[in-house]
């Protein structure tokens, strides 16, 4: 099927990648794969990166600020416009949620390969968000159905919920800016914390407040708007092995999630992305207590994950192939009525960051050398003789192992760990040699607290 999409004249021809590193790179070997054109911007830092000389044309955009680059509309814009690009992906991270930036893209007549604008607005606020939600019939969490004005009303809603409380921002995301209060006092020192932090980082420092949950599990649901105008979701990720609210490692199907539940949770995805009518890939995240089964909406990303090469194992598709078909209003390579996910697909986040305290540690890669095999895939953003600078996301690469079982998949997983030689930066491949040896972990019977237990 792939061979006859190349040249297909529905799909447009050019594509500008407004990103970086390994998601660049994945985008752009789509792109080459459909016959269609790809752009690359860069900073001026990433001028040596492997999306640089593998893209059609490469574009610099600014310095290695972000703010001056990757974030640097209209000097994407004027890529785009320079480089006769047809349509624009986000990626992850960067403008790739900013409903403002998903507006101009498409005023200035470009395609967006994204969700629409207002879908990217009406789940951007947290609070928002809860509250379409559990209109639509998702659960969610005991909290607030609006800010907490200031500090009063924060103590006044965390005594209605009862302790403990979740503080977070409410246009955060990315597991930035959260905080847990066990009392009033600490709830008055994680409020200030996390308002000042969310009004530094997203320039609104709103605040919501929900229940928290000692011992959860983060799993989420792939959804993809489709151009005809259904909701479909191609199964959940388990993403508990987690370090600071943010993952560390994915996997699916959830060794926690059971027929009946996986049946549960894909219908409350279904219903939250139709409830903003959404188009193209998007994650509803939800915590799941695994005492009791009860899962509830945590957020929902409107834009690819960094996880989605497990469910593209899992389930045989090409996420960012059905993204550019969605957005180019074709439909889908797959059967939405047949969909069956099929063996079980782990990824593990290789991070320029030392194994035991998960601290950045950039530098020159002096070796670089990826594991291979059967059911081994690797999605990098480096190779030898390119450096990890202290400007972006210490992400290095994403090792994405699957097996006909997840015992299976474990096995390929050790070996792949074992074989990938990195020198030069600090890297976590440590951490996943010792948690691929973890009985909690094998066991399948882990939570979001597995990291600091091993710690």
């Amino acid at each position: 099927m792939h061979e006859a999409l190349r040249g297909d004249p529905s799909l447009f021809e050019s594509l500008l990648v407004a990103n970086r590193g390994e998601i660049a790179r994945r985008i752009i070997r789509t792109a080459k794969k459909l016959g269609i054109r790809a752009i690359a911007v860069h900073s001026e830092a990433d001028a040596g990166l492997p999306f640089v000389t593998e893209a059609d044309e490469a574009v610099c955009v600014g310095p290695a600020n972000p703010a001056l680059s990757y974030r640097n509309v209209e000097a994407i814009l004027a890529a785009a416009r320079n480089t006769g690009a047809q349509a624009i992906h986000p990626g992850y991270g960067f403008l790739s949620e900013n409903a403002d930036f998903a507006r101009t893209v498409e005023a200035s007549g470009l395609i967006w390969v994204g969700p629409g604008a207002d879908a990217i607005t009406a789940m951007g606020d947290k609070i928002n968000a809860r509250n379409l939600m559990a209109a639509a019939g998702v659960p969610v969490a005991p909290g607030t159905t609006e800010p907490a004005a200031d500090l009063d009303a924060a103590v006044a809603a965390a005594a209605e919920i009862g302790y403990p409380v979740m503080v977070k921002a409410a246009a955060g995301g990315g597991g930035m800016g959260m905080g847990v209060a066990t009392d009033e006092a600490a709830l008055r020192t994680e409020y200030d914390k996390v308002r000042s932090f969310a009004e530094r980082m997203f320039g609104d420092g709103s605040v919501l407040l929900e229940r928290y949950f000692p011992r959860v599990r983060h799993v989420e649901v792939q959804i993809l708007g489709l151009a005809d105008g259904r909701v479909v979701a191609l199964g959940e990720r388990e993403c508990s092995v987690q370090r600071r609210n943010q993952k560390l490692v994915e996997e699916s199907p959830s060794p926690a999630v059971s027929p009946e539940l996986r049946s549960r949770f894909l219908a409350a995805a279904v219903r939250a992305g139709e409830a903003v009518n959404y188009r193209n890939a998007g994650t509803v995240e939800c915590l799941l207590d695994p005492t009791t089964g009860e899962f509830f909406f945590l957020e929902m990303n409107t834009r690819l994950q960094v996880e989605h090469p497990v469910t593209e194992y899992v389930y045989g598709v090409d996420l960012v192939e059905e993204q550019l078909r969605v957005a180019a209003g074709l439909a889908p390579t797959f059967d939405p009525d047949a969909l069956a996910p099929r063996g079980h697909a782990i990824e593990l986040r290789i991070n320029a960051e030392d194994p035991k305290r998960f601290l950045p540690g950039p530098g020159a890669i002096t070796t670089w050398n990826e594991p291979a095999g059967e059911g081994v895939r690797v999605d990098s953003g480096y190779v030898a003789g390119n450096t990890v600078t202290p400007f972006y996301d210490s992400l290095m690469a994403k090792l994405i192992i699957s097996g006909a079982t997840r015992d299976e998949a474990v096995q390929r997983a050790r070996a792949a760990v074992a074989q990938f030689e990195i020198a030069g930066p600090k890297n976590n491949l440590p951490f996943f040699a010792e948690l691929l040896e973890n009985p909690e972990f094998l066991s399948g019977d882990y939570d979001t607290g597995i990291v600091s237990r091993m710690r």
